[in-house]
């Protein structure tokens, strides 16, 4: 029966396929995912030919004949992506690469797409040639990937955009960002090649979500009144300026690296490692600031006691923050002047209310006799800690300094109403231990004090101490 119906169909010349509505076809054309393979489908009936596709996706096409690939789209497609495959980049000199590249880009934007993305592999070593971007006035979304400097001419548009991401290339932000009323999200991923000594500049009154990922940047300035999302991850110089004004951040994330080189911020022999902001990700969470340190001998003379630590970290605190977690390799030193010398920023004392100090002991200096980890007066600072509710320490050995350093805080903190101390190991000193944390919460029996070992609770409270 159904070759009877086939042999009426032919016979009839019907064609059922080319007898659905255009908008079906173009949705069969659509998910074919190839624009050449879409192209050799005008072979099936004359009336394929011509007919608008919502989107054109060109892959493994040759760089120089991708210009003339996009004089055959017709305009006003949703969707524009190139790909440029490596082994299908035949490109000429440099100079002239830009120019078609250039030339590419306004065959694009002659589309007027409302979607657009570009991906071309670049050189393994910096391009500093600058690329024209010309304007997308239908365009919401734009994608670069590509190893070029983006230059924006005057008058230039982008009057609807709302999402931008930049990989491996720099746009002139400056020029950019004032084309682009409706943006809402900025992605910017850097590639090591364009960043050292860069400086980010974001001014947007409309942009609400930022998120940059870069290594040696220099300075940063934000301005953008609207914004409630945040992500920065970067390598610091010492000599770094920040600033950032958007007063409706919800969400931070904050991360900087610090190189261990001469010249990095630190204290005596404390060094910073490694700095992190973050909005916790349940609402009603409170914010926590996460320094990372270490104990570097080498260098410790070249360091600023004074100031270089408190205003390279200070730089970075673009949220307020309740908690502050400190990890700590302290190699055998002592901890507690460095621990006060952070506690004592203008931006921590006031209004921290959970301290976490993490102690890490990856090898065992030990100290000399009057080594600078340990200056004699941390011992009887006097600092006020009222917001202080909560402390751990993690890692304690139940050395002498680590005694003072609890009892001085416990001192400083009137309304702290508990303190965990988690013992590094279980040995016939755990016994000793106690019997000294009793000693200094005995006198503060608002304080509940647990001690803790790998294998759990070992005692609950303060009264369980003493027994």
């Amino acid at each position: 029966m159904e070759l009877r119906s086939g042999r009426r169909l032919r016979s009839s010349g019907q064609d059922r396929i080319s007898a659905l509505p255009d908008d079906l076809l173009r949705l069969v054309l659509a998910r074919i995912g190839c624009a050449r393979a879409a192209a050799r489908t005008s072979v099936l009936s004359r009336r394929w030919r011509g007919l608008l596709l919502p989107g054109r996706v060109l892959r493994g096409v040759a760089f120089h004949k991708l210009e003339a690939a996009l004089g055959r789209v017709s305009p006003a497609v949703s969707l524009l992506e190139i790909h440029v495959a490596k082994w299908a980049c035949r490109l000429p000199p440099e100079q002239l690469r830009v120019s078609r590249v250039t030339s590419l880009l306004r065959a694009a934007a002659r589309l007027a797409p409302e979607e657009f993305v570009l991906a071309l592999p670049g050189e393994s070593t910096r391009n500093t040639y600058d690329v024209e971007l010309p304007s997308f006035h239908r365009a919401t979304s734009i994608v670069l990937d590509a190893l070029f400097f983006f230059r924006v001419p005057a008058g230039v548009e982008f009057p609807v955009l709302e999402t931008l991401s930049l990989s491996g290339c720099m746009v002139d932000l400056k020029a950019l960002l004032p084309q682009c009323p409706r943006l809402r999200v900025l992605r910017i991923k850097l590639t090591k090649f364009w960043t050292k000594g860069m400086d980010l500049m974001v001014h947007s009154a409309s942009l609400q979500e930022l998120v940059v990922e870069n290594k040696w940047m220099r300075n940063v300035d934000i301005v953008a009144p609207s914004l409630k999302q945040l992500t920065m991850s970067m390598v610091s110089y010492i000599d770094k300026n920040i600033s950032v004004m958007a007063p409706m951040m919800e969400k931070v994330s904050w991360q900087c690296l610090y190189v261990r080189v001469r010249g990095e911020a630190g204290f005596g022999l404390w060094c910073l490692g490694k700095l992190r902001l973050q909005t916790a990700e349940r609402q009603g969470q409170p914010t926590s600031l996460h320094i990372h340190a270490y104990t570097n001998k080498r260098w410790y003379s070249l360091l600023n006691e004074v100031d270089s630590c408190r205003e390279a970290i200070q730089k970075h605190i673009v949220d307020a923050f309740s908690v502050l977690e400190l990890h700590l390799e302290t190699a055998g030193h002592v901890f507690g002047a460095f621990v006060f010398h952070l506690i004592g920023m203008n931006c921590t004392h006031s209004a921290m209310q959970r301290l976490r100090v993490v102690l890490q002991r990856s090898m065992k200096e030990g100290c000399l006799t009057n080594c600078r980890c340990d200056p004699m007066n941390w011992k009887t600072e006097n600092m006020s800690l009222t917001a202080l509710k909560e402390m751990e320490v993690d890692g304690f050995e139940g050395e002498d300094h680590e005694f003072d350093f609890l009892k001085l805080v416990v001192k400083s903190a009137p309304n702290l109403d508990r303190v965990t101390v988690k013992l590094s190991r279980e040995d016939s000193s755990s016994s000793d231990i106690c019997t000294k944390l009793y000693d200094i919460f005995r006198a503060y029996s608002y304080v509940e004090c647990c001690v803790c070992l790998n294998s759990g609770l070992m005692h609950g409270s303060q009264n369980c101490l003493s027994t």
